[in-house]
């Protein structure tokens, strides 16, 4: 006897291949800092989301609108309730994509934000990256199996029409929950041939994977990690400069994204 047809996985194949036939209508951008997320908004003339459609309390900021088919969302974790200070990491990253996929159900999420970037990597100030892969540098798990778990590697959404036709660096992503870096995290940014690393890539792959929603991810490099200058003095020296050349990046992403599928990218 045939085994029985799993009608749900059929379609739920068919589902996925639809939606990455289909023009890009949704677009979710999630961003760690409020000085990288407001040129975006400014940029596209989103308007701040007065009704949250999200839990009573959370400090989470929803700015969205319309640009050209667009249908355009930027998620920013907000402040710290106690400190005030731009709630960035992986826990309210990873937070704040999972119930904004929940509650708004893009087509595509856009990871965009600032990063450290290594000169022995091809990093320089100012470079922008697309990201072909992310990974964990900070979760060392020594047990068989539970540390590839640890590192977490996963593949982003193939663009390879976007490389070519924006002509941007492509380069991996490490993520941490540190700005600095030890010698172990430095180790395992090392061994994840990372050209960048940031604060909260990996942790929206992962809910992005998790939600099975196309992401992609756009660094902008702040500081030289593997430079002579202190991480910290350079990454606020440079922010703001940096915020306006990741508008640039991401504006032409938009642009390009714009009437076209998923499988077009």
């Amino acid at each position: 006897m045939a085994p029985p047809h799993d009608d749900s996985k059929l379609e739920t194949a068919d589902e996925s291949l639809s939606a990455s036939n289909r023009p890009i209508s949704t677009v979710l951008i999630i961003i760690a800092m409020q000085t990288e997320a407001l040129p975006l908004v400014n940029k596209f003339q989103l308007s701040q989301a007065v009704d949250s459609v999200f839990p009573k309390g959370v400090p989470w900021v929803r700015y969205h609108g319309t640009y050209k088919d667009l249908n355009i969302n930027i998620m920013w974790p907000g402040k710290d309730a106690v400190l005030g200070v731009d709630s960035v990491g992986t826990v309210s990253s990873s937070l704040l994509t999972y119930a904004s996929v929940q509650t708004l159900q893009p087509d595509l999420i856009i990871n965009a934000g600032t990063a450290g970037g290594f000169k022995a990597k091809g990093a320089c100030i100012g470079d922008v990256f697309l990201v072909s892969e992310v990974a964990f540098h900070d979760r060392r798990i020594p047990i068989p199996v539970f540390d590839l778990y640890g590192v977490g590697l996963r593949q982003t959404c193939s663009t390879p029409n976007i490389l070519k036709d924006l002509n941007l660096k492509v380069g991996k992503l490490s993520t941490g929950d540190s700005l600095d870096m030890c010698p172990q995290d430095e180790s395992s940014i090392f061994a994840n041939d990372a050209t960048v690393k940031d604060m909260e890539g990996a942790a929206v792959a992962y809910v992005a994977d998790l939600l099975k929603v196309p992401a992609v991810f756009i660094k902008a490099v702040t500081d030289v990690v593997d430079g002579d200058k202190p991480t910290t003095e350079e990454f606020l020296e440079n922010l703001a400069a940096v915020a306006a050349a990741l508008e640039q990046a991401v504006a032409q992403v938009i642009d390009y994204i714009n009437g076209k599928c998923i499988a077009e990218l």
